[in-house]
């Protein structure tokens, strides 16, 4: 680690109130500026201990300190290293590394989650019994949506009328698993706004959940897979519906050392620039929109989103306090911190029910599924849509 990195921090403190974990718990070294102080005594020559991996462990890589920091510390590559070095050099508790170990060899692999959605319907009713064998079994049986049909997208969805432009598509991993119908809206809204769209079959995990939690060779060998996929596609550009995998496709070249052959953008970022032209039809809804942290602190997309919802006849958009906070999703953090999680879920619940929007949209499915669970522990009604489905709806007039 470059100890540049660490020295840029001034010790201002501008980003302690944006930190999800010093909000909760007030502890200096459960910020980043006290996070920052532990990896400078790592760097110096101290060991990892327990209790620094904890105190790393406890961050959930929001970022919402970065966008904060008036000196540019790059923290959210700060934590990424560090934990690459937590994985290497701590020991965790058997029961953490069997927790891990699930976790890993699940999620960043669709045909695996796949064979859980026989048995989604019934994770919600096993959720208490599963807590009290292990909290994050029982946070992921908690967390676990409603699926609907599994929608296959054909290898190129066609422009409706005349041809815009060409682009790749991410399906995801839970995206293409639990939430097929936001992959369809994706692919509609993108071919009636003039693209073909270009699904390769062979594409699976694009590393996220693995980079973000410092398993580095295999967010390599995933990431690597995912290139050549769209490479082979050969697209110039892979649009992306789930913040925190766009996120990290953004940082290709620094994790694989090279460029890949194509840019990636989120879906509101590349219909903002494509320039929408098909009609609008209208949604008379009030909607709340939430920032997914990947989306709005890590790339910098903010007014889009909200640009495209806007411009819907008839659509009320209103915003959710505290809305820099995180929601507590952030990639595998509420399996492995479930206590942490639902503390900032149920948090970020009531700010939501505060807007009296009668619809919530959200442009990632970690932020999906830790919200709705939040709102159905609290007795909200308020549903959860992606800006696809929305927009979608828009496009074909139908209602949501």
């Amino acid at each position: 680690m470059d100890p540049k990195l660490i020295n840029d921090c001034v010790h201002c403190g501008f980003c302690l109130p944006t930190c999800p974990t010093y909000a909760l718990w007030g502890e200096e070294m459960d910020s980043p500026r006290g996070r920052i102080h532990l990896m400078k005594q790592h760097v110096e020559g101290t060991p990892i201990t327990p209790e620094m991996a904890g105190h790393f462990d406890a961050c959930l890589g929001c970022m919402a300190c970065v966008t904060a920091c008036p000196s540019g510390v790059k923290y959210d590559r700060l934590i990424e290293l560090t934990r690459v070095e937590v994985e290497r050099q701590h020991v965790r508790e058997p029961e953490d590394r069997a927790v891990r170990g699930i976790v890993f060899n699940l999620f960043p692999y669709p045909r695996r989650l796949r064979l859980l959605r026989p048995t989604m319907w019934l994770a919600e009713r096993m959720a208490p019994f599963l807590t009290r064998a292990n909290p994050s079994l029982g946070a992921m049986a908690a967390l676990a949506p409603r699926v609907e049909h599994r929608q296959r997208l054909p290898r190129l969805v066609r422009a409706r009328g005349e041809r815009r432009a060409t682009v790749g598509m991410l399906l995801g991993c839970v995206q293409r698993e639990f939430f097929p119908q936001v992959n369809a809206a994706t692919a509609r809204v993108l071919a009636l706004e003039g693209c073909d769209v270009v699904v390769p079959p062979e594409q699976g995990c694009c590393g996220a959940l693995s980079v973000h939690s410092g398993r580095d060779a295999q967010a390599r060998r995933l990431a690597g897979r995912t290139v050549r996929a769209f490479e082979r596609a050969g697209v110039e550009t892979v649009v992306v519906n789930a913040a925190g995998c766009g996120s990290s496709m953004k940082e290709y070249a620094e994790l694989l050392g090279y460029e890949p052959g194509f840019r990636v953008m989120d879906l509101s970022e590349y219909l903002a620039e494509l320039g929408p032209v098909a009609k609008r039809h209208p949604l008379p809804l009030t909607v709340a929109y939430h920032d997914a942290c990947h989306l709005a602190h890590a790339q910098g997309v903010r007014a889009q989103p909200r640009g495209l919802l806007g411009a819907i006849p008839e659509l009320v958009l209103r915003e959710i306090p505290e809305s820099a906070i995180c929601c507590g999703s952030a990639g595998t953090y509420n399996l492995l911190q479930p206590e942490a999680a639902r503390d900032l879920g149920d948090r970020k619940a009531s700010a939501v029910g505060t807007t009296g929007a009668e619809l919530l949209v959200s442009a990632n499915p970690g932020c999906t599924m830790q919200i709705a669970a939040a709102m159905r522990r609290a007795g909200g009604t308020i549903r959860v849509a992606h800006t696809a489905e929305v927009l979608d709806a828009s496009l074909r007039g139908v209602m949501l």
